[in-house]
């Protein structure tokens, strides 16, 4: 994460109002036409940024289900940010949402 950070200028906080960077960085990554095996770690990494952020906003644990690892918020909901990561890389998904979603559905 360092290096994206240093390489993207990428100004990561733990807000929720750095996901919108984290989601504008990866439709920049899709749009360059990287193919999903080289950027496959970068976008882990972003999705486990944004599961740090929920983790954080909420209170909530990081856990493992079948060998992924997902974010389990207080009301006992499981989110899987870095499958987010993925999504949003084919277009499909938004990080800055799944927080929203994750941080209204705790009461935080």
């Amino acid at each position: 994460m360092a290096a994206l950070r240093e390489g993207a200028r990428l100004r990561l906080d733990y807000s929720a109002q750095s996901l919108w960077r984290v989601d504008r960085t990866i439709e920049d990554i899709r749009r360059e036409g990287a193919p999903y095996a080289a950027v496959e770690r970068v976008l882990r990494g972003l999705g486990a940024y944004a599961g740090e952020v929920i983790v954080r906003q909420t209170g909530a644990e990081w856990s493992s289900k079948g060998g992924d690892h997902v974010v389990r918020t207080p009301d006992g909901r499981l989110w899987d940010p870095i499958e987010e990561a993925r999504r949003c890389f084919d277009a499909n998904g938004s990080l800055r949402l799944l927080c929203r979603d994750a941080t209204s559905a705790a009461g935080a």
